[in-house]
């Protein structure tokens, strides 16, 4: 959502005039919700805001629980009830469960195309895929000049076969993947290897069509202090996160540490989702007494919690395909200028991203003597000075400013 919520706010810059549709937030269903960001909406643009029909109220009802994230994400235990929405989900709702949503959008669409509006480009952005069935509809109907912007990878999410679709389902998403691949206009996505696993799914695709158009930062979410602890180092992580991430050796290293240099303490802080299970491996750490647990909060409180950070955590979960996994939180993380501990693959994009910028470098899974040499090197720094905060650094070109320069040229062609 930030992502089509920066390029919002920066195209009127480049000439380029946004109409959105969107969801009436009274009418969907969402894990969590930040009205915090409406502040970043360029007064004049037009959001047009449609009903949907969406299966989730009956999930809550039935379950007790709250909208799920994507592919139930950080759900280690899930109830009988739950693995049955799952299949239902993976194989009645293709390529989600937010397709009923489609039918309103296109109705908006044709409204103004009815009064005589003209665009230059539609951009759909997804997940949820379904989203992208829109941009089919529309160049089909219409014609229009579509960019199908794909945050994720589509039927090779990691957590794709948790969702257990059957042979037909399987064929029937894969074959909505292609198609939008092969009829959108252009196609942009997040990271390189991404793009190469996009450019695998059918030999009419040239690798001219796909972009590469990162997340970013937005430099005016950035315009406060850094206020690191002088009382601890403080490693922060903020976002979802569970057990399929892996850092059960960061957690046993970040312990050897605080028994090797009692003199300088050590706290752990997750703010956002963690999942039962990566609650289980910190107390089996003996970290319960060194971690803060806080809840979601909006987006300005989460980058006042970056800042008031000694040291970052950013871990990639131990999937297939994880290798492109590169979150637009890193980028965020870079704007902070805190050194980053990045639990992941060696080689990977958010690897390469890290070392470009002089931040960090990724610490395989189970890479226990080089997490815990780190945290040492990061002690003896914090013992000389507290602040570690890094020099400026090379991300200025991962601003959300510039990297909506690129979408308004692609606009413009």
């Amino acid at each position: 959502m930030q992502r089509s919520l920066k390029f919002v706010k920066h195209l009127p810059q480049f000439g380029v005039e946004p109409t959105v549709i969107t969801v009436d937030p009274t009418q969907g269903a969402y894990p969590v919700l930040d009205h915090s960001l409406e502040a970043d909406i360029p007064v004049g643009v037009r959001v047009i805001r449609t009903n949907t029909f969406e299966p989730f109220d009956s999930y809550k009802k039935l379950t007790g629980k709250q909208v799920p994230f994507g592919g139930f994400v950080g759900e280690s235990k899930t109830s009988l009830i739950q693995r049955l929405f799952k299949f239902v989900r993976g194989n009645v709702f293709i390529p989600d469960a937010r397709r009923g949503w489609n039918s309103y959008a296109l109705r908006a669409v044709a409204d103004l195309l009815a009064q005589g509006e003209q665009f230059d480009a539609v951009l759909t952005s997804s997940p949820p895929h379904s989203s992208q069935l829109i941009g089919l509809e529309l160049k089909r109907r219409y014609g229009l000049r579509w960019l199908a912007d794909m945050r994720d990878p589509w039927t090779d999410i990691y957590y794709y076969k948790e969702l257990n679709h059957t042979p037909p389902a399987r064929w029937l998403d894969a074959r909505y993947e292609r198609q939008v691949l092969e009829q959108a206009d252009a196609v942009l996505v997040t990271s390189p290897n991404t793009k190469r696993l996009f450019l695998g799914k059918s030999p009419k695709l040239m690798a001219d069509k796909i972009q590469v158009v990162p997340n970013g930062y937005d430099e005016a979410d950035f315009r406060a202090p850094s206020q690191p602890p002088t009382d601890a180092l403080l490693i922060t992580h903020t976002g979802t996160i569970s057990e399929t991430y892996h850092i059960e050796q960061l957690l046993a290293a970040c312990a050897e540490c605080g028994r090797r240099h009692p003199d300088v303490p050590i706290r752990l802080r997750f703010v956002g989702k963690v999942s039962g299970g990566l609650q289980l491996q910190i107390e089996q750490a003996g970290l319960v007494d060194h971690t803060e647990f806080v809840p979601f909060v909006p987006h300005d409180k989460s980058v006042e919690y970056l800042l008031r950070s000694t040291v970052l955590l950013m871990a990639i979960p131990d999937v297939a395909n994880n290798f492109g996994i590169l979150p637009g939180k890193v980028f965020e993380y870079l704007a902070a200028n805190k050194p980053i501990l990045c639990v992941g693959p060696i080689g990977s994009d958010a690897d390469t991203l890290l070392e470009e910028c002089g931040a960090g470098h990724a610490l395989p899974y189970d890479g226990y003597p080089a997490m815990l040499a780190q945290l040492e090197s990061l002690v003896g720094q914090w013992r000389l000075n507290p602040n570690l905060d890094l020099p400026a650094l090379n991300h200025v070109r991962y601003s959300r400013r510039a990297l909506t320069a690129r979408l308004a040229e692609m606009v413009k062609r």
